[in-house]
C-alpha cells in the first residue's frame, strides 16, 4: 500500500511484523479473541476500554503529550505539537523528549499518521479533551467555535464589532475571525494591551484553569469589556468560560503550566558500604524465616478460628501479634506471607481455623537459604496485600487480615519496579521513599491518580477546581490564598500526585515489607535482593521499525512464576553464605538460664523450646527453666535422668547447682497425685497431702470429697482438675483407666494439601514470543482472505463486500476439485463447530470423502474441513496470493 493512510487500519498494515509484535505485546487485550484481520486489529484498538488501558499505562511526559494531541487541531503537525509542549520560546529538553512520546504513542496505536498529520485516535480525544463535566488536565476550555456554538448571530456580530474585527455575514465566519485574532500573536498583544488591569488580572486567574467562572446579571466594567471582546464567553445561564485560543496566547503557547519530560531523580543519594548493606539485610532475612516459624509453632496445634466472613477476627489479629512480639500491621504481613507462600490456610472443617499446612512441615525441613527464597518468591508475585488490613472495603466494614478483598493487582507490578529502581543505583545506594514514590508517579500518573475504568486528571498543571464567580458577586469557595472574586488556585508543584494514592501507598509498603523481608538492608537493595530483580521478562512495548520507540523502563513483562523462582534461587544461593550457622550446643548459667549463641539446630530447639521458657531474641536467644517448664517436659514423658542427660549433651558449662536441683525437686513431686475419670477423681499415696488439699480454700471450686483415705472423688472433669491442682502449686499427673500415666503430647493439627493463594492479574496476561508470531501470522493471513482481489461468483444475489461468499454444494466441490489440479488457492467461507463464522484463503490439496485437505494461509498448516461447514468458496485473482 502507498500514500497516505486515511485510517489507523490501513497504517497498521504497513507495519511490519515485529510491529505489530509490539503492539500486541504493549496492549495484550487486542489478542483476546486473536482478531480476524488488521481492521477488527484497528476497531479493537479504538474501543474505549481498550484505550483507557492503554492510556493509563503512559508515562507522565508522554501522557502529556496525548493530552496536548486533545487540544490541537486535528490532524496535528509535529511542528504545532512541539510549540504546544515547549511554548514560543521553545524548551531543549521538551524538544529531546517529544520524539521518544510520538513514537510510544504510535507504537500503541494511540497516534497515527505521518508528522505533518498526526492523529489521535478518536476514543482517546474523547477521554482527554476539556469539557465542563470532565475538564482537561491542560487546564484548558473549549475553543472559541465551540464555546459560540449555542451564541446568536447578532451577539457574535457585536463582539467581531467590539474586537476590532469587520462584520461577517453567517456565525461560522464570525468565529472563524474570532479565533484567527486570538491565535495571531501581534494583533491579540494589541488588543490586551488596551485592556483595564483589572480585566488582565481575571485572565491570569483562570489562565491554568478551571477556565470556568461565573458572573451576575450585572458584570462590574472590567468582566464586560473581557465580554464584549470574546475573551470570556458564555457557558451556561451565568457562567462563562476563557476560549482555548485565548488561553493559549496568554500561556506563551504552552498546553501544560509544567511539562515533565525527563522523570524525577532519585536524590539525595546515601552511600553505604555494600558488605555492611549484606549483612543487615542477611540479619533481617534470618529474622524473617525465625518469625515464620514461630508463628507455624503457635499455631502448631491449631490456630484461631475463621470469621463467617472470612479472615481473622481483631482479638486474634492482637493475640497473634502479642505472640510474634510485633504491631498488628506487622503481624498482618507475616500472616499474609505465610497465606501466600501456601504455609497456613483454612481447614475447611465444621468449625474451621487456621493452621499450618503438609508444605508448611517441608518447608521447616528445608536449608534457611532455601526458606527465604519460597518466602521472597511468594511475596514477589502476591497480589494480597497486608498493608490494607483494617482499612474499610466498599461497604465501610473493615477488612480482616487473611480475609478476602485483600488482593491489589497492581502491587507485583510496582514491587518489581521499585525493586529495578534501587537496581539501578550503585550498590549500597539508598534513596529516601519519598523519591522512590515520585519516580512511580511519573512513570504511571493516571495509575497513581485514578481507578481503572475512567481517566482522572493527574496532577500535571493546575488541578480542575470548583469555578468561581469572576465579579462582584459571592464567589465560590476556592483554595486558600485565592483572591476574592475567582477561584483560583496556584500550580501544582511538578511530579505532585496525592500521597494517599493507591500506587504511592503499594510502594512505601513494598520498601517496608522488603526491608523485613531482608531483600534489602539500610534502605540499599543487597546483592541478593539485586539477583531477586534479574528475571529474563521481556519488554512490554517493543517498537516497530518505522515508530523506533524505545520501551519504557517501567513498561516490562511481568515475568513468569518459573523465572521468579528461578531468580529467588540465585538470590538464595547469594544468601546462604551470609546466614549464620546453626549450632548445636547452648551456654547453662547459674541463674535458671541458657543461653544459644546462634540458631539451634531444629531438633535441639524443639527439645530445649518443651524444658524452657523463651525470655529474650535476638542474636543470641536466652531461655530460662522454671517449675512449669520442667514440669512440662515431664508430661511429655521425660524422666528426671533423661533431662539431666539432655543438658549435660548440648551444654558446653557444666549443668549448674540449681538447675540440677529444680529438675530432682519438681520430678520428685511429679505423678505423686494421679488424676483419672470417675467423672474425676485424685489419687495418693499419701494421705497427709490429699488432707492437705481438702482443707485448701483454693480446692472448693473443685468440689473434693473424700471416698477412701488414699482417694477424692471430684465432680469436675479431669483436665479441669488438673489445672486447679497445678494452680494451687501441686505437680499432679493423668492416668489411664488402668492405671498408667498418660503422656501430655499433643497431637499438631495440619489441613488437608492446600495450594496457595492465585494472584489476581492486572489485566490480561503478557502474551510470550509463540503467541505473538502465531497471533501476527492469523491477523495477515485473515487480511488477506478479506481483501484479496476475487473472481466474480456466478450467484442468484450478489455477495456483500466482506461478507462470506455462498456457493452451492455442488459448485463448491467442483471449484475445490478444479483447484486440485490446477493448484490454485481459493478464498472461502468456514463455520466451525462452534457456529462461528470465517473467511480463509486455502489451497486445496485432496477432495475425499466428504472432506478437503488443504493448506491454511490463515493459520500457516495443513488442515482438514468437513465439506458441509464450508458456506462457498470463490477463486481468487491471479497476482492475489
Amino acid at each position: 500500500m502507498t500514500g497516505t493512510p486515511r485510517t489507523l487500519a490501513e497504517e497498521l498494515r504497513t507495519r511490519t511484523d515485529r510491529g505489530l509484535v509490539g503492539l500486541l505485546r504493549a496492549r495484550p487485550d487486542l489478542l483476546n479473541p486473536v482478531p480476524g484481520d488488521v481492521t477488527q486489529l484497528a476497531t479493537r484498538a479504538g474501543t474505549r476500554a481498550s484505550v483507557v488501558r492503554a492510556v493509563e499505562r503512559l508515562d507522565r511526559f508522554v501522557l502529556q503529550t496525548a493530552e496536548a494531541l486533545a487540544v490541537s487541531p486535528d490532524p496535528c503537525p509535529y511542528d504545532t505539537l512541539g510549540a504546544l509542549m515547549g511554548g514560543d520560546s521553545g524548551d531543549a529538553a521538551v524538544a529531546a523528549e517529544l520524539p521518544r512520546a510520538v513514537a510510544e504513542l504510535r507504537a500503541q496505536a494511540l497516534v497515527w499518521g505521518p508528522d505533518d498529520r498526526l492523529r489521535l485516535v478518536r476514543t482517546a480525544r474523547e477521554l482527554l479533551s476539556p469539557s465542563a463535566a470532565h475538564p482537561s488536565p491542560t487546564g484548558l476550555g473549549p475553543t472559541v467555535t465551540e464555546a459560540a456554538a449555542g451564541m446568536s448571530p447578532g451577539r457574535l456580530q457585536e463582539i467581531i464589532a467590539a474586537a476590532g474585527l469587520p462584520t461577517t455575514h453567517d456565525p461560522v465566519t464570525a468565529a472563524a475571525a474570532l479565533t484567527a485574532l486570538f491565535t495571531d500573536r501581534a494583533r491579540m498583544t494589541a488588543l490586551l494591551d488596551t485592556a483595564p488591569a483589572e480585566s488582565v488580572a481575571v485572565l491570569d486567574k483562570l489562565l491554568w484553569g478551571p477556565p470556568y467562572g461565573g458572573v451576575t446579571d450585572r458584570p462590574a466594567p472590567h468582566l464586560q469589556w473581557l465580554l464584549d471582546r470574546g475573551l470570556l464567553l458564555p457557558a451556561g445561564a451565568r457562567n462563562v468560560v476563557l476560549p482555548r485560543e485565548a488561553a493559549l496566547h496568554l500561556r506563551a503557547g504552552r498546553a501544560h503550566h509544567t511539562p515533565e519530560p525527563v522523570p524525577p531523580a532519585l536524590a539525595p543519594a546515601t552511600e553505604r558500604d555494600p558488605q555492611l548493606v549484606d549483612n543487615a539485610a542477611a540479619s533481617q532475612a534470618f529474622t524473617a524465616l525465625a518469625t515464620v516459624e514461630e508463628l507455624l509453632k503457635e499455631w502448631d496445634l491449631g490456630g484461631p478460628g475463621v470469621l463467617r466472613a472470612g479472615g481473622m477476627s481483631v482479638r486474634d489479629l492482637k493475640r497473634t501479634a502479642a505472640a510474634l512480639d510485633t504491631t498488628e500491621q506487622l503481624a498482618a504481613f507475616w500472616l499474609e506471607l505465610a497465606y501466600g507462600a501456601g504455609l497456613i490456610a483454612s481447614d475447611g472443617e465444621a468449625d474451621e481455623r487456621f493452621a499450618a499446612t503438609p508444605a508448611a512441615e517441608e518447608w521447616l525441613q528445608l536449608p534457611d537459604h532455601e526458606r527465604w527464597a519460597v518466602l521472597a518468591a511468594a511475596w514477589l508475585s502476591a497480589t494480597r496485600t497486608a498493608g490494607v488490613v483494617g482499612s474499610a472495603d466498599a461497604k465501610g466494614r473493615a477488612l480482616a487480615a487473611l480475609g478476602p478483598h485483600l488482593d491489589r493487582s497492581p502491587a507485583p507490578e510496582v514491587r518489581r519496579r521499585a525493586l529495578a529502581l534501587l537496581a539501578g543505583l550503585p550498590p549500597g545506594t539508598s534513596v529516601p521513599a519519598a523519591a522512590v514514590r515520585s519516580r512511580l508517579q511519573w512513570e504511571r500518573p493516571l495509575r497513581s491518580a485514578g481507578a481503572a475504568g475512567q481517566v482522572p486528571a493527574p496532577a500535571t498543571g493546575r488541578p480542575p477546581a470548583a469555578a468561581g464567580a469572576v465579579d462582584g458577586g459571592a464567589p465560590a469557595p476556592g483554595p486558600s490564598g485565592s483572591a476574592p472574586g475567582l477561584a483560583g488556585s496556584a500550580p501544582a508543584p511538578a511530579g505532585s500526585a496525592p500521597a494517599d494514592d493507591l500506587r504511592s501507598r503499594l510502594a512505601q509498603w513494598t520498601l517496608t515489607e522488603a526491608e523485613l523481608l531482608g531483600v534489602t538492608g539500610r534502605g540499599a537493595l543487597s546483592t541478593h535482593g539485586r539477583a531477586l530483580t534479574e528475571t529474563t521478562a521481556q519488554p512490554a512495548a517493543a517498537s516497530s521499525t518505522e515508530a523506533a520507540a524505545a520501551p519504557s523502563p517501567a513498561s516490562t513483562a511481568a515475568p513468569s512464576p518459573a523465572e521468579t523462582d528461578a531468580a529467588a534461587t540465585r538470590a538464595a544461593a547469594l544468601l546462604a553464605p551470609l546466614l549464620p550457622e546453626p549450632v548445636d550446643h547452648v551456654l547453662l548459667q547459674a541463674d535458671l538460664t541458657a543461653v544459644a549463641p546462634g540458631p539451634l539446630h531444629r531438633p535441639l530447639s524443639d527439645a530445649l523450646g518443651v524444658l524452657a521458657d523463651i525470655e529474650s531474641k535476638g542474636g543470641a536467644t536466652v531461655y530460662r527453666f522454671t517449675p512449669a517448664s520442667v514440669r512440662r517436659a515431664l508430661d511429655a514423658g521425660r524422666s528426671a535422668a533423661e533431662l539431666q542427660e539432655f543438658l549435660t549433651a548440648h551444654s558446653r558449662t557444666p549443668v549448674p547447682q540449681p538447675l540440677a536441683y529444680l529438675i530432682d525437686d519438681v520430678a520428685r513431686k511429679h505423678g505423686r497425685l494421679r488424676i483419672g475419670a470417675a467423672s474425676a477423681y485424685v489419687r495418693c499415696d499419701d494421705d497427709a497431702l490429699l488432707s492437705e488439699i481438702l482443707a485448701d480454700r483454693r480446692a472448693a471450686t473443685l468440689r473434693l470429697r473424700r471416698l477412701a483415705p488414699t482417694v477424692l472423688a471430684a465432680q469436675t472433669a479431669p483436665d479441669q482438675l488438673l489445672d486447679g491442682l497445678r494452680a494451687m502449686g501441686y505437680a499432679p499427673a493423668a492416668e489411664s483407666t488402668a492405671g498408667d500415666v498418660l503422656i501430655a503430647r499433643a497431637d499438631t493439627h495440619r489441613t488437608p494439601p492446600r495450594t496457595a493463594p492465585t494472584p489476581v492479574p492486572d489485566g490480561p496476561p503478557t502474551p510470550d514470543a509463540t503467541l505473538l508470531t502465531a497471533a501476527v501470522r492469523a491477523i495477515r493471513a485473515g487480511d488477506l482472505a478479506a481483501t484479496a482481489e476475487r473472481k466474480p461468483v456466478h450467484a442468484p444475489a450478489p455477495t456483500a463486500p466482506g461478507a462470506l461468499p455462498r456457493t452451492t454444494s455442488a459448485e463448491t466441490l467442483a471449484t475445490m476439485q478444479a483447484a486440485v489440479l490446477t493448484h490454485s488457492a481459493l478464498w472461502i467461507g468456514y463455520v466451525n463447530a462452534d457456529g462461528a463464522a470465517s473467511q480463509r484463503v486455502i489451497a486445496p490439496v485432496r477432495v475425499e470423502g466428504g472432506f478437503v485437505t488443504a493448506y491454511d494461509h490463515t493459520s500457516d498448516e495443513v488442515r482438514t474441513y468437513p465439506l458441509h461447514r464450508i458456506t462457498g468458496v470463490a477463486e481468487l485473482a491471479d497476482d492475489s496470493v
